[in-house]
């Protein structure tokens, strides 16, 4: 029974993966007049099917909205009882169905067409009553279905949102769709926080800024270092930047002497250490202590005053690493 499963699943994935690659092998240039034709849209693209097709559309208006192109997914049902209202002058309809015969798409086809609405047709048939009245057809046909009775949408709908993902791909890399910009539409992904996210809104300020004046005794430093629990202290004139001492400088100098007690700050702080400022993203300080290896990091504003810290924990918290 384990070896039969295994096959079946085999047989089913290397089916639907010959589909896909059949797929690009045939894309000719009504993919293109597609992609002109979403590119010059001024308003939004709507995704309508029936069914599997209606799930598939709900898909690749998913993908369209996060990769700045706008859209969204009409019920085909429900747009012939009120819904038919979202769709408007200026906007594109990709029509999904198979067999290119779906009864609730080819009512609303004349309404939409009195609109001037552009329709791309996504069948397997050309020929069918969707595919003729389309303005472009894309052709997603597959020689046959994963499931052994060549019933149940397996290869098709995985071929219509393979179709899918290739224009919504080709539309991000033609508007030159940045990182930046698939951010701003993930502000909860991981994505998101680590580059909508600045140094300013996740640093320790205030009385949680762990820094004391450069005469201060190294014992007393010390003391304010792990009361703040930062891994480092840092040494301001006047709030002005000198220098830093981290818990691997105290290593050092517990090394390298044998009477600490009179020895101040400043004598074995490090100075012109590395800084950001509080308007750089948070991945700009992940960044720099990756390069230099550091641990922490004083946050400065343009005239080198301490205005906050941040450390890797600092980071870990918000989510940046």
């Amino acid at each position: 029974m384990p070896n039969s499963l295994l096959q079946s699943a085999k047989e089913v994935i290397l089916t639907e993966a010959q589909s896909v690659f059949d797929l690009a092998n045939r894309l000719d240039d009504s993919f293109v007049d597609s992609c002109k034709l979403i590119q010059n849209c001024t308003g939004k693209v709507v995704l309508i099917g029936m069914g599997k097709s209606g799930h598939i559309g709900n898909k690749i208006a998913a993908t369209f909205a996060s990769t700045g192109t706008p859209a969204f997914a009409v019920h085909p049902a429900e747009a012939g009882h009120g819904d038919l209202g979202m769709i408007t002058e200026g906007d594109v309809v990709i029509a999904i169905s198979y067999s290119g015969e779906s009864d609730e798409i080819m009512t609303l086809v004349p309404v939409i067409q009195r609109l001037g609405v552009s329709i791309i047709g996504m069948t397997g048939n050309t020929n069918s009553s969707i595919g003729e009245a389309c303005d472009v057809h894309l052709d997603v046909s597959v020689e046959k279905e994963a499931c052994p009775h060549n019933l149940a949408p397996t290869s098709s709908t995985t071929v219509a949102l393979a179709m899918g993902d290739a224009l919504a791909v080709s539309l991000l890399t033609a508007k030159g769709f940045s990182p930046d910009d698939f951010a701003r539409s993930h502000p909860s992904g991981a994505l998101g926080r680590r580059l909508l996210t600045f140094v300013k809104s996740i640093m320790k300020t205030g009385d949680d800024i762990p820094a004391v004046n450069a005469d201060t005794k190294l014992l007393d430093a010390l003391l304010v270092m792990s009361q703040k629990a930062l891994g480092m202290v840092l040494v301001t004139n006047e709030s002005v930047l000198q220098g830093i001492f981290t818990d691997g400088d105290l290593r050092r100098v517990l090394e390298t002497h044998s009477d600490i007690q009179a020895l101040t700050i400043g004598d074995v702080m490090t100075p012109n250490c590395k800084s950001i400022l509080a308007d750089k993203p948070a991945m700009a300080a992940v960044q720099m202590m990756d390069e230099f290896n550091l641990n922490s990091l004083p946050v400065v504003d343009e005239s080198n005053q301490v205005v906050g810290a941040i450390n890797t924990h600092t980071l870990m918290q918000a989510k940046i690493i």
